[in-house]
């Protein structure tokens, strides 16, 4: 019989051992091959314990630490519940052996209640600890075997390393989502990016904003407010209960770039009312310009990272469209601008004399350089009816639009009075007394004007506060000034006469007109005026010139002098007798 029962017992084992190797390659298969942990660690308690009728195991996954642990699975009587996180203070060393008694470990042991007999199955991978197996003894009390023990131990490292590919697969799960979301998104921003970029209006902007809102986010209570020029306003909105105040909008722009309202405390009653959640700062050129709040969205979802930005680049790429549509507008305005002002230069030019009338007996040349498109200086010659001739210059304060315009009063106003017959300094306090009856009291001319006799003998002149023309003169050291005459043109009403003077004419004399856009010239530096003495001696070194290379050389000498910036009209007239 003895005989009988050793003959027996080799093949029951040989018999067990390809029952547990056939067991072991199916188990491996199975959960190798499955990408679920839940699954993986579901099977490896019921297979170890209905091949061993176990009554009672769980499963403990790591939670990062080595004295925190999940219970991940449980079977029979345990005093934790699954999902529970417990403390249980194995020694580090432990962690690197397959398997721990409960004898080894009495302390942990006895907080998860389980006898002495009970077996800790360590799963682990080569570099990572990720938990226990834990089983009690078997129903009829006895112990495990080292057969089965060796068996379970197999069955736990192919188990560790399918919860490590399922969990690499679970990542990278998470990771295609995210990407699937990112390219979704980056989708609808490109999308909506071509939309923007052909509207040229801010409502339309706003209305598709708001559509994306409620499309893409599922969004129905929000606001985009924007600031612009200092003004602060909702430019779109859903749901509000109530539009925000001028001192609610200026704390919600206030808030931290990402403000979550249920997270922090605020004083903005505007939040509340409306239920809003998230408020977003949006940024150009790193000055904020905008905010954009929203509401809880219809799925109940959270706002997480994702969302933020996804929210943040939609609401920059709205903020950046309708700054374009701004600079639109200035660059049509500006164009438009230009186009008058260049209509207006036209204007301007055709007012001054082209070509100068020839007066006999003398050389006359006149020039107008302007620094901006159109300017307040001016220059006339005009022939009277017994045969004299006017010549003027004026400079009409400030530049552009305004000063041109004034300009041409001016100029219309001395054609007028130019074959009346009336006295120089009647007609100069005619003229005063209408500008500075139709002008602002910021607006006036400095002017000189001045009459050629018939015969060319003689020159009368008024000077209204201008730059006293300078007359050169053979034998003379210094040249002489014409500067009688009175107050500039529009300053105050004409009080008392202006006086007038008049010279006789000599062969050779040389007049020179300026403005001071000539003297106020100024170096690059801007340190240093032209002034007055070096105009003189540019004069003196060129006298014996005609009259139109004696204005090119003062031109040349001023440009040089401020190495061609300009921030003054220059205008010159040089009279020179025969």
């Amino acid at each position: 019989m003895d005989t009988s029962s050793t003959d027996i017992n080799p093949n029951q084992e040989e018999r067990r051992s390809r029952f547990e190797l056939r067991t072991l390659l199916e188990t491996s298969r199975l959960l190798i091959e499955s990408q679920e942990p839940d699954f993986v660690l579901n099977n490896l308690l019921l297979i170890t314990m209905g091949k061993l009728l176990v009554p009672k195991g769980m499963i403990l996954i790591n939670q990062g630490s080595d004295k925190k642990y999940q219970v991940s699975k449980v079977k029979g009587r345990c005093p934790f519940s699954e999902g529970d996180i417990i403390k249980l203070n194995f020694d580090s060393k432990l962690l690197d052996q397959p398997t721990l008694r409960a004898s080894e470990v009495p302390e942990v042991a006895g907080q998860m209640d389980l006898p002495d007999n009970s077996i800790f199955f360590n799963l682990r991978t080569t570099n990572h600890h990720l938990g226990f197996l834990c089983l009690g003894p078997k129903g009829n009390k006895s112990e495990l075997t080292q057969n089965e023990i060796e068996f379970i131990e197999s069955l736990s490292i192919i188990s560790s390393v399918a919860i490590a590919n399922s969990r690499m697969f679970q990542e990278l799960r998470l990771i295609n989502r995210k990407l699937d979301r990112k390219v979704h998104d980056l989708h609808t921003l490109l999308e909506l990016s071509k939309d923007f970029n052909m509207m040229v209006d801010q409502q339309d902007i706003a209305r598709t904003f708001k559509f994306a809102m409620l499309g893409q986010m599922l969004i129905r209570t929000f606001f985009f407010a924007l600031e612009v020029e200092g003004e602060k306003s909702v430019v779109a909105s859903s749901g509000l209960k109530e539009q925000p105040s001028e001192r609610e909008l200026e704390r919600l722009f206030e808030l931290d770039d990402v403000f979550r309202c249920d997270e922090a405390e605020h004083n903005c009653p505007f939040l509340e009312k409306n239920g809003l959640k998230l408020v977003i700062a949006l940024r150009f050129q790193n000055e904020k310009i905008g905010v954009v709040g929203v509401g809880e969205p219809a799925n109940k979802a959270t706002y997480g990272e994702e969302e933020v930005n996804f929210l943040q680049s939609l609401g920059n790429l709205a903020l950046l469209n309708i700054q374009k549509t701004y600079l639109l507008k200035e660059r049509i305005e500006k164009q438009r601008m230009e186009e008058e002002l260049n209509l207006a230069k036209t204007i301007q030019q055709g007012l001054l004399p082209s070509p100068l009338p020839t007066i006999p007996g003398f050389d006359l040349d006149a020039s107008n350089v302007s620094s901006y498109q159109v300017g307040g200086d001016y220059f006339d010659v005009v022939e009277t009816p017994d045969g004299g001739h006017v010549l003027a210059i004026a400079d009409v304060t400030g530049k552009g639009v305004p000063a041109s315009l004034l300009m041409a009063n001016l100029q219309s106003m001395l054609h007028a009075l130019a074959p009346i017959d009336v006295t120089l300094p009647e007609a100069t306090s005619s003229i005063n007394d209408i500008i500075y009856e139709n002008t602002p009291a910021d607006k006036f001319i400095t002017f000189f004007w001045g009459k050629i006799s018939d015969d060319g003998s003689r020159f009368d002149f008024v000077n209204a506060g201008h730059n006293p023309p300078l007359l050169f003169r053979k034998g003379e050291d210094s040249p002489r000034q014409l500067d009688a005459g009175g107050v500039i043109l529009g300053a105050m009403p004409s009080m008392t006469p202006y006086d007038t003077s008049s010279l006789e004419f000599q062969p050779g004399d040389v007049l020179v007109f300026f403005t001071d856009g000539v003297t106020e010239a100024m170096n690059p530096d801007q340190t240093e005026e032209y002034e007055e003495e070096r105009l003189k001696a540019c004069i003196s070194k060129n006298l014996d010139k005609s009259s139109s290379e004696i204005m090119q050389a003062i031109v040349d000498d001023v440009q040089n002098f401020s190495d061609g910036i300009q921030y003054d009209d220059i205008t010159l007239m040089v009279l020179k007798v025969h």
